[in-house]
């Protein structure tokens, strides 16, 4: 029998550690590894995107909606540094992500080789937890299992380089003797619970009991502790808003539950936090400090896994190091149930008329489809256990506000990074993650032009190994580059630029089709909700080509006077629809100051 080699060690240990799937793309620096993989008989299965860009993101997916560690692969040079951007995806949203990376062979480094890059200074921040060149086999074991084991405790990308000539040696595994390393079997990797002092929980329990308006913002770090979130909540009286990568920790048909926070928010999350005195953050980093409370309006306490983000963007008097849901759990005894109701039925009632405002913005005319519309449609009919993805563009304000997540649904998007391209790559890991469960990919005409439209292929490729076949992929088509369009006029009171706005069009729907896959082109707004039925429906992955009005406005609920001044001088400056960006801002906005004036 043949000694095994390096890479059918790699492919092994990784099947010991219980990886399913392998991310990744071929090339000849991983040609020991690719080798190794076909004759693993399909386990780990290796899953070719039509990019190595692509492969880190599905695995950055998959980790977001698995809890597990995503793994990508990619050979060396080219094929390493396009990894790059999905992996500072993951570093910046902390994702557990391992990248296996090829390199040149050994011999040949320092030589100006063909594809030869540094690969450890190319990694060296972006898996600054752990990052590791091996250069004997011997150092496999331990360089494996550490690059998984902090992957999953820090929550972070990590990476082992392999130059393709050690691949394809026999593998040794190391003595145990002087300066060898070996490591233990792969098992289940488990933190301890961490949860804070006494003295400091009681600390934090006076503050909150302190104050009679009190508000919450959650974040993914807060994923595990829903309903101890829900019971603080029911004892204080407090109103809930979510960061964009908690909008699924709390369903949105809990009345008391504000919705998104921030630029891209609703009107309630910002009203909780313009009138709060008190606020309660749980594993959040939300870096918008202008969206919190003003500068000493409110005592604070904040909640936190790790001790070097906490107390970061608002001044927290007790910052509780600790797991979210065994800390909330020592906190609420501790908290009395306020019993003046005023402040929760204040909450309750903006978070009732906002819903209300936005079911009006989303059925107003447009030209042709309101993109509004797209996300409320598929709102009034998403099964409860759907996972939905979000591009960076406009179309993720109208998911960040559209979109009331309810049952077991889960969501996410490139949060801190907010690269465009993660949409269709990360349902595609999604997928992998829950092929039992629909997934939804909500994507801008503009991120679709830049990698979806390739995906479509692996999409085509794989869905017959998803019990659940269902993979919707929704276009905004609207053949402009939206959400930089309007930051210019609001920010800037530039006009659009036609050269480096407008897209050039195409039927998104015909490249499915020619793809393999099953198409709906909407242009009529009463076209969308048979479109939804019919999608969810499918035995099949669907593409929607909805095009969409690229006029109606991301307006905040909360737009200061200087960015409504900086639009409207955009659009007296020469911009090429104006008119009809001014009569849609006017309609949409008129849809809040219905609800004012009915109030009064």
């Amino acid at each position: 029998m043949a000694q095994q080699q390096v890479g059918d060690f790699v492919v092994q240990r990784l099947r010991e550690w219980d990886v399913d799937q392998v991310f990744g793309y071929p090339g000849d620096g991983i040609n020991g590894l690719v080798a190794a993989f076909g004759r693993a008989d399909d386990g780990p299965e290796f899953i070719q995107a039509r990019h190595e860009e692509m492969s880190a993101f599905q695995a950055t997916g998959y980790a977001k909606f698995s809890g597990r560690v995503g793994v990508c692969t990619a050979t060396s040079g080219p094929g390493a540094i396009h990894l790059l951007n999905g992996l500072y995806d993951a570093k910046l949203d902390h994702v557990p992500v391992v990248a296996i990376v090829g390199q040149t062979a050994r011999s040949a480094m320092g030589g100006s080789y063909q594809q030869e890059v540094d690969l450890q200074s190319l990694y060296k921040d972006v898996a600054s937890d752990y990052l590791v060149e091996v250069n004997v086999s011997a150092q496999l074991p331990n360089a494996l299992d550490r690059a998984i084991r902090v992957a999953l405790t820090r929550r972070a990308p990590t990476a082992v380089i392999i130059p393709a000539d050690l691949q394809e040696e026999p593998y040794e595994p190391p003595a145990h003797e002087f300066k060898q390393v070996p490591s233990s079997p792969p098992g289940p990797v488990r933190t301890a619970t961490l949860v804070p002092p006494a003295d400091e929980i009681r600390r934090a329990a006076e503050i909150l009991d302190a104050g009679s308006k009190v508000a919450v913002l959650v974040g993914q770090g807060a994923r595990g502790a829903a309903a101890e979130i829900a019971e603080f909540a029911d004892r204080t009286g407090a109103g809930v808003a979510k960061a964009l990568l908690g909008m699924d920790v709390l369903p949105d048909d809990l009345p008391y539950v504000t919705g998104p926070v921030g630029l891209l928010g609703s009107r309630p999350s910002y009203e909780l936090m313009r009138d709060c005195d008190t606020l309660l953050i749980v594993g959040s980093n939300f870096p918008y400090s202008q969206f919190l409370p003003d500068f000493r309006q409110a005592r604070a306490v904040e909640i936190d896994i790790d001790g070097a983000f906490i107390g970061m963007r608002y001044p927290t008097e007790v910052n509780l190091v600790g797991d979210a849901k065994a800390t909330l759990a020592e906190l609420i005894p501790l908290v009395q149930r306020k019993q003046d109701r005023s402040w929760r039925e204040t909450v309750e009632k903006n978070v009732e008329r906002w819903w209300q405002v936005v079911e009006r913005q989303s059925m107003l005319d447009a030209r042709p489809v309101n993109p509004m519309r797209v996300v409320w449609e598929l709102s009034e009919r998403i099964p409860g256990n759907a996972i939905v993805t979000a591009d960076s563009g406009s179309s993720t304000n109208w998911y960040a506000r559209c979109l009331r997540m309810r049952g077991d649904m889960r969501g996410s998007l490139s949060g801190t990074l907010a690269t465009m391209g993660p949409g269709v790559p990360y349902a595609i890991g999604a997928k992998f993650a829950h092929p039992d469960r629909p997934a939804i990919a909500l994507v801008g005409d503009g991120a679709m032009q830049m990698n979806g439209m390739a995906e479509l292929l692996t999409i085509a490729r794989y869905r017959s190994r998803w019990s659940d076949p269902r993979l919707i992929v929704c276009v905004f088509h609207n053949n402009d580059l939206n959400q930089v369009t309007w930051e210019l006029r609001a920010m800037g009171g530039a006009p659009k630029f036609e050269e480096s706005q407008s897209l050039p069009d195409i039927s998104y729907a015909e490249v499915a089709r020619c793809a393999g896959l099953s198409a709906i082109a909407v242009d009529n707004p009463d076209d969308l909700g048979p479109a939804w039925d019919r999608a969810l429906a499918a035995d099949e992955p669907v593409l929607l080509d909805v095009r969409c009005d690229p006029e109606l406005p991301p307006i905040p609920p909360h737009a200061t006077w200087e960015q409504m001044k900086d639009t409207a001088s955009a659009l007296l400056r020469g911009d090429p629809d104006a008119g009809h960006v001014m009569f849609q801002g006017a309609k949409t906005k008129a849809q809040e100051l219905i609800n004012t004036f009915r109030d009064k």
